[in-house]
């Protein structure tokens, strides 16, 4: 009977070859070149095969490059507050309405006070600045837009703040002293009233008074789609004159070094507690917020929501694998008399077993890198049409496709132990 002439026998011309009564040993190249001939004869079964791998892997870089994306984003975007710099605010960062409500009842408004204290008493600060903020209209001869940031600063908030100017000045200290009517405007106000026209000497009207533009900051970009740029810088002297002081403050403290951030903060929080006559017993009625808190605490909201979806993603991982087992269960059937032939030219069991364990592999890894490129494509699309920040991390890349990888040898060892076992006399008999 002639075996040679079968059209399921058409790969193993190289593998027979190379088997051979004294056994050389099966080599890696030979297999991998069978699981993509494999891939490449039956197209639609093997994409069906791959299909859980591969969603499983796009959905898991997915889920951890927006994870990624956010927590960088709010890192450079929302918990930027300055270089060694930290808040000192009428509340603590708060995680439930329940903590909220009852801080209202204890924890009194900053005052402009408490900043006078801080800035004469503090010896660990480079520099102790002040901002209010208060939402107003500003009108430009008929144009008006509402709901514009009013933001009382000292002049020295520009040494601490990220905004700068782009054009023009920040805030002096002369602005405070005469309590002039200057103001640096955001690139939001600045390109609704004054597009193509230099913005620096003209007089805007804020809440209905008037000031002089002699500045324009730097554009911020926007946070989750909220633009940064709408606002306008008075001198708070100023800002206390049009609307008096009873708005709870913001301090800004910049420490004089990074490694004195945790004293300075220390020195500040005993400042205030001796100020406000708090003993050893009661809570602080006042909040102290760093950027390090504060990303501890979005990290630790993101890292939750991570480790949910990567659960998830796990289960569909393990479903994936076993429909690889069941494809492979059916291609030894359908493979057979190929297998009984290699066992007559000189294959081991070993040489079987590792065959189907790297056709497993094989497949498994090509579905992980077709579902890091489906990751790929819509974390591109999902950053340049959307505002929703995006970030590929290459070790979760590599990752993914190293466990698609062992779901495949796992989950084709039983395959494999079924194809090694398989008596060549019987497989050399057997009919599809």
């Amino acid at each position: 009977m002639s075996v040679t002439t079968r059209p399921e026998l058409s790969t193993l011309g190289a593998m027979a070859a190379t088997a051979t009564p004294a056994r050389r040993g099966i080599s890696l190249r030979e297999p991998m070149l069978i699981a993509l001939d494999t891939l490449r004869t039956h197209k639609l079964r093997s994409f069906l095969t791959l299909l859980g791998v591969i969603l499983s892997v796009s959905t898991l870089i997915v889920v951890v490059s927006m994870v990624e994306g956010t927590n960088r984003y709010v890192a450079d975007k929302v918990a930027n507050f300055g270089s060694n710099v930290f808040l000192v605010e009428q509340f603590p960062l708060v995680t439930s309405q329940e903590a909220f409500v009852k801080l209202q009842r204890t924890n009194k408004k900053v005052t402009y006070d408490d900043y006078d204290y801080l800035r004469d008493n503090m010896t660990l600060a480079a520099a102790v600045g002040l901002e209010i903020h208060h939402n107003g209209t500003v009108k430009y001869k008929t144009q008006t837009v509402e709901d514009i940031q009013v933001r009382g600063v000292t002049a020295n908030m520009g040494d601490i703040d990220v905004e700068e100017p782009e054009i023009g000045r920040y805030i002096i200290d002369a602005d405070n002293t005469h309590r002039s009517n200057v103001t640096m405007i955001g690139t939001d106000v600045a390109k609704r009233f004054f597009e193509g026209v230099d913005a620096l000497g003209k007089s805007i009207y804020i809440d209905g008074e008037a000031y002089e533009v002699v500045g324009v900051a730097k554009e911020q970009g926007s946070t989750f789609g909220q633009s940064q740029d709408s606002f306008v810088y008075v001198p708070v002297e100023t800002f206390r004159k049009a609307y008096g002081s009873n708005d709870s403050v913001h301090i800004n403290v910049k420490a004089v070094s990074a490694d004195l951030m945790p004293a300075a903060e220390d020195e500040a929080r005993m400042l205030m507690r001796a100020r406000r006559h708090l003993n050893g017993k009661q809570d602080d009625t006042f909040g102290i917020i760093e950027p390090s808190a504060l990303m501890e605490l979005w990290t630790s909201i993101t890292g939750n929501l991570a480790s949910l979806s990567i659960g998830i993603v796990s289960i569909f991982l393990v479903i994936g694998g076993i429909v690889v087992m069941n494809v492979m269960l059916s291609s030894v059937t359908e493979r057979t008399r190929e297998i009984g032939v290699r066992k007559a030219v000189g294959a081991t069991r070993r040489d079987v077993l590792l065959q189907f364990l790297i056709e497993s592999s094989v497949m498994s890894a090509i579905g992980g890198a077709l579902g890091i490129i489906l990751a790929i494509a819509i974390s591109f699309v999902v950053t340049h049409l959307t505002p929703f920040p995006m970030q590929l991390p290459i070790g979760w890349v590599f990752g993914a496709v190293s466990v698609a990888t062992l779901i495949g040898v796992f989950f084709g060892v039983y395959p494999a132990y079924k194809a090694s076992k398989l008596d060549p006399i019987e497989a050399l008999r057997f009919e599809v």
